[in-house]
């Protein structure tokens, strides 16, 4: 079936049509995060039983949604935002902590995040990957962010003398892709480690690109 129906307007059972609508679509969302992050995953999952897991039928799908490739990009987008704002917030409480506190705040939140549930795991480090170039683009765009963020602090960290004066885009690249592979494989049992051990490695991990060996902080 080609492009969106149209929904129905105007107020039901009390509720507007933007009510029910937002509701239909926070069902399919939360049925895709089921399926999609656990059995069977995105590439067995059809539209009808993802209508089914959320009670709703296949022409309240094509009022929300294209195509099931469009509900895993939401999807992805919803996981990575509730990453983003545990972080941003655990941040804002920091406060002035040093560098090393701070870090560890910021990776304790986002670890905590991404591993209580272990279907957004899946999600975002394994059914996300090879589904067509516009998810491709829309992953490592997501991990732009996540590079951003990670610069802006190790910034910061310079200009209060906390952190070596340099550009640290590549290496701050090269680390989110270790946090991503190490949170995974910890998620699979492969790691055998507490997830504050783990952590605890990536601040060292992160402390060590920051501070290299014979740079003295000045704060």
């Amino acid at each position: 079936m080609a492009g969106r129906l149209k929904a129905p307007k105007g107020r039901y059972g009390g509720r507007s049509a933007e009510d029910r609508q937002a509701e239909r679509r926070r069902r399919f969302l939360a049925a895709a995060l089921q399926l999609f992050g656990d059995t069977p995953g995105f590439r067995g999952t059809t539209v009808a039983a993802l209508s089914q897991t959320a009670g709703l039928s296949t022409r309240q799908f094509y009022e929300e949604f294209r195509t099931l490739e469009d509900v895993l990009t939401a999807l992805h987008l919803e996981v990575n935002a509730w990453a983003e704002q545990a972080v941003r917030e655990a941040l804002a409480g920091a406060g002035t902590l040093p560098l090393a506190e701070r870090v560890t705040v910021l990776f304790r939140a986002y670890a905590t995040n991404v591993t209580s549930d272990p279907r957004r795991i899946r999600l975002t480090f394994v059914e996300i990957i090879g589904v067509s170039p516009r998810l491709e683009e829309q992953r490592l765009a997501r991990r732009a962010r996540w590079v951003d963020l990670i610069c802006t602090e190790a910034n910061a960290a310079v200009s209060r003398g906390e952190a070596a004066p340099h550009d640290y885009r590549l290496a701050a690249t090269a680390f989110i892709g270790s946090v991503n592979g190490l949170l995974h494989d910890w998620s699979t049992g492969w790691v055998d480690a507490t997830l504050d051990e783990v952590v605890d490695e990536l601040v060292r991990l992160l402390l060590g690109i920051l501070r290299p060996h014979g740079w003295t902080p000045t704060a």
